[in-house]
């Protein structure tokens, strides 16, 4: 009777089957076999106490078992919550903070990137030897010279206003040395011979020093206002801060790069706004001004263009001293074409005025007035021709008028594609107010010892061929010379020669 109720007990209990369950309980109607019974029951209890201790066995190990996981996860939890990496931690604590690390590194530096994201920076060297030759005897600075200038600039791209794009223009320059233009200078040549030649003012010759040259902020407004952006194909354009005139107007592909193409200033700019002086900036090229221009792409293949800029000029008003006293407002139209078969060109005509410039008497003050062009213009695969011609219609220069004209062939004609040949020619006429004032030699520069006047006549003219040499993709070495006849329109001068070589270097 036991046994059956400690069978049933077990049955219920799901620790035996019910079959011997079953076979415990008497079936009505017969009589139990007492002896059987109690046998079996005896093994069956056995076997059932047998796996109650391995299930006690497995019981405890399991207990054991849990207790560790659950001081592992306490350990991983608290080390979760530090932000050192410990040797002591659990492996997948260390792995995981190694993975969080990498991950927020990560990020930071995709932070980076996103920030730099539509940054633009240049950097360039740029070394010339020249040696003149032909000067007068007794002609101060007429070795050999060598100079040097180092640009460096910067766009930084500011977040835009609705559809108004925005950024921000950076450039720093410093250099040392002249060339060749003190010695022409003192001979009273119209035409520096190194257009590179930088040199701030009041710094000797034994140092250099770096200068902000431009700092300019322009917006790019989407035509019209308000409307569906990415269907405008018209924008206005404004700038303001400081500035390098010639990166805004009388451009040239062709002729607009000292530290590449021509060397000699009269052709890289228009003389009458550079050498002639019209452009008045301050003693390192630059000036405050600003700028705004109306473009045209409605249609693409030939955009066009019209800006208006007015700047500080002259002595004080280009140093930010007074700056609306002498202005220069100058107003440009620009047009790009495709000629010869859909070869590019690009034509600009533009016109400028000058309040109280002074004369060449240097001290009467009168308004100026000229206009000039610059065309250029590919003719071939690797041909490229340019032309400029300015006219001062109002006012008093040394020359006022002028004509250059030149072209450069790309080396593909002769297997060297990243080589070019360059050769141009200019022509200053002086101007009847300065054949009336004459001309002055003043051959050591200091304005007392030999010094001699000049009745000048005809023009000036300068003829100057380069071959730029590609050394590798950033580095060029170009060969150049010079020859400049009738320096200051000076009849009785003697050709003057020179002879250079320039090394540039640009990233």
């Amino acid at each position: 009777m036991r046994t059956r109720v400690l069978v049933a007990a077990l049955a219920a209990a799901g620790l035996c089957s019910p079959a011997l369950a079953a076979k415990a309980a008497p079936a009505k109607g017969t009589k139990a076999e007492p002896v059987k019974v109690a046998t079996a029951d005896a093994a069956l209890l056995e076997k059932l106490a047998a796996r109650l201790e391995k299930l006690e066995a497995r019981n405890a190990e399991l207990e054991k078992e849990v207790k560790t996981l659950k001081s592992d996860n306490e350990k991983i939890v608290s080390g979760l919550d530090s932000d050192r990496i410990s040797q002591y931690e659990p492996e997948l604590t260390a792995r995981l903070k190694a993975v969080e690390k990498d991950t927020l590194e990560m990020k930071k530096s995709a932070k980076v990137i996103e920030a730099l994201d539509g940054v633009k920076a240049g950097a360039s060297l740029t070394m010339v030897a020249q040696k003149p030759a032909g000067l007068p005897a007794g002609t101060r600075d007429n070795n050999g010279r060598l100079s040097y200038r180092a640009d460096v600039e910067v766009e930084l791209p500011l977040a835009p206003i609705g559809d108004i794009e925005q950024k921000l223009f950076g450039h720093f320059r410093l250099g040392q040395g002249f060339g060749a233009n003190e010695p022409l200078g003192n001979i009273g040549a119209f035409s520096p011979a190194n257009g590179t030649a930088f040199r701030i003012g009041g710094v000797d010759d034994d140092n250099s020093s770096a200068l902000l040259a431009q700092a300019w902020y322009q917006a790019s407004i989407p035509l019209p206002y308000g409307g569906f952006k990415p269907h405008s194909r018209e924008k206005l354009e404004l700038t303001f801060g400081k500035i390098d005139l010639f990166g805004f107007f009388d451009q040239n592909e062709v002729a607009g790069d000292e530290a590449t193409q021509f060397l000699n200033t009269m052709l890289v700019h228009n003389p009458l706004l550079d050498a002639g002086g019209e452009v008045a900036p301050d003693g390192n090229g630059f000036q405050p001004g600003f700028i705004a221009a109306y473009v045209n792409e409605t249609n693409k293949a030939e955009p066009w263009r019209v800006s208006l800029g007015y700047f500080g000029a002259g002595e004080r008003g280009a140093s930010f001293g007074r700056s609306f006293n002498s202005p220069l407002t100058i107003a440009q139209a620009e047009k790009q074409l495709k000629l010869f078969g859909g070869l590019t060109g690009n034509y600009r005509a533009y016109v400028w005025h000058r309040s109280r410039a002074t004369e060449l008497d240097g001290v009467t003050e009168k308004n100026h007035t000229g206009f000039g062009l610059s065309a250029d213009q590919r003719i071939g695969d690797g041909v490229n021709v340019f032309a400029r011609f300015g006219k001062l219609a109002k006012g008093e220069l040394a020359f006022d008028r002028a004509l250059a004209l030149g072209a450069e062939i790309s080396g593909n004609y002769w297997g060297r594609g990243g080589d070019a040949l360059g050769f141009g020619g200019a022509w200053m006429k002086a101007s009847d107010d300065f054949r009336r004032a004459g001309g002055t030699v003043d051959l050591t520069g200091d304005g007392v010892t030999a010094v001699s006047a000049y009745a000048p006549s005809g023009a000036e003219k300068l003829a100057e061929i380069y071959y730029r040499y590609r050394v590798s993709p950033q580095f060029h070495l170009t060969p150049d010379f010079q020859w400049i006849g009738r320096p200051g329109a000076n009849p009785d001068a003697k050709a003057v020669k020179v002879v250079g070589v320039r090394a540039n270097v640009a990233f």
